[in-house]
């Protein structure tokens, strides 16, 4: 059994980080950073055909807290559809008045060119963001090592909760922060889930995390990046050494424990990672 004190030998030479020890170094070193949470509400979910109608931004760091955060309703000049309005509050008659999506996105774009970016499914905000920077031919693209998702972080952290969803969350923890679904809100609920998580990282002791980031339950394509193997052999592997399973979600996925995966990789990587 590898026990933690050589765990830390690892060599971090891959920019995706998988091992336990890998995302404790990384999340320890992104807590000094300045974050730029974004979130967006829109009018669907595929940009470019739907667009943005509202978009806040708040800038945080650990030490200093909130710096900045600003919020405006966006008029990209399309209709609202029925089911936006009842899911988010925000009407046609609010949008209409807003000013147009050029104007907005000229002000926020040194805002969102700075600090981490982070969002509750970056992937979502990120998308939406391009998008609208291209309609404006503004061509905005962040850095992979400047982004942050925590809904993954949350999913690392949190493995055992029910849901990661931010309303979830936000009742979870009992953050006071307004409304769900409207920007502002969301942005805020967003830095205090991350502030909490990051918190965590700076203070708690490395077999503390290291126990936590181990009772993540992870799936197949996950436990196959964290073992440097293609899918099928993975499944291999695990078949082979008759590690326990899950069947979570709403499909009934098997999912893996982390730290049996990860003992699995040293299993099959003795000494390859190591100085």
């Amino acid at each position: 059994m590898q026990n933690l004190g050589d765990l830390f030998f690892v060599v971090i030479s891959r920019t995706v980080y998988v091992l336990s020890t890998e995302l404790l170094q990384h999340y320890r070193q992104l807590s000094r950073s300045q974050f730029t949470v974004v979130d967006l509400e829109t009018t669907g979910h595929r940009p470019p055909w739907s667009r943005v109608i509202e978009v806040s931004v708040l800038q945080a760091t650990l030490t200093d807290d909130i710096l900045h955060h600003q919020t405006h309703v966006v008029n990209p000049g399309v209709p609202v559809p029925a089911g936006i309005t009842r899911f988010t509050g925000i009407t046609q008659a609010m949008v209409d008045v807003a000013p147009r999506s050029g104007e907005v996105w000229q002000e926020y774009l040194p805002l969102l060119s700075t600090g981490v970016l982070t969002a509750h499914n970056l992937s979502f905000d990120y998308g939406f963001l391009k998008s609208e920077f291209n309609f404006v031919g503004v061509p905005y693209v962040r850095d992979e090592a400047e982004q942050l998702c925590t809904v993954k972080l949350s999913r690392l952290m949190l493995s055992d909760l029910p849901s990661r969803s931010l309303p979830y969350l936000v009742e979870y923890f009992g953050f006071e922060v307004g409304r769900s679904h409207r920007a502002e809100a969301d942005t805020l609920a967003c830095w205090l889930l991350l502030k909490y998580l990051l918190t965590e990282f700076v203070t708690a002791s490395d077999e503390v995390l290291l126990r936590r980031l181990g009772n993540q339950w992870v799936s197949l394509r996950t436990a196959a990046e964290i073992l440097q193997v293609p899918t099928a052999r993975a499944k291999k592997w695990i078949r082979d050494a008759d590690l326990e399973y899950r069947l979570m979600g709403s499909y009934n996925t098997p999912r893996f424990q982390r730290s049996a995966i990860e003992q699995l990789y040293w299993d099959h990587h003795a000494g390859s990672d190591r100085i």
